[in-house]
């Protein structure tokens, strides 16, 4: 379960900040704007964990890793299924309608800058991607795919 700690609105520029920590143990310190923009700083727990599989519509996301290692996961219409080992300095584009999941290590942190018409309904959950994700260990993705 998430727990949203903190949310205010500054003035006329009608950005919103919030805190919230999720359920595997991120912490995500966000700004949001009206147009639905948004920026994300996700700091990782002290154990490693995968997000949740999803799929935007209408949205472009941009991963940038700030420190330590993530993995990115992904497939889109060719069914074709990757995961890419990233470090820090190390970014990624990911365009509409491509699934994607995120493994942060232990400690890790990432910025997320989501753009494109931006919706609380343009989230959809990919169970298909989870499938193929949310066994894998650590230790498979370092061996496997770094």
């Amino acid at each position: 379960m998430n727990t949203e700690f903190s949310e205010q609105k500054y003035g006329e520029t009608g950005v919103k900040t919030s805190f919230e920590q999720m359920a595997n143990g991120e912490q995500k310190y966000k700004m949001i704007a009206e147009d639905g923009s948004y920026y994300c700083r996700t700091v990782a727990s002290p154990h490693g964990a995968w997000q949740n599989s999803h799929v935007h519509i209408n949205l472009t996301e941009f991963y940038v890793v700030q420190t330590g290692w993530i993995a990115y996961a992904s497939y889109g219409d060719d069914q074709m299924f990757s995961i890419r080992v990233m470090r820090a300095g190390e970014h990624i584009i990911v365009q509409p309608g491509i699934h994607h999941n995120i493994y942060m290590s232990a400690h890790s942190a990432i910025h997320t800058i989501k753009h494109g018409l931006n919706t609380s309904s343009d989230w959809t959950a990919s169970p298909e991607l989870d499938r193929l994700t949310q066994s894998l260990t650590e230790k498979e993705l370092l061996q496997k795919y770094d």
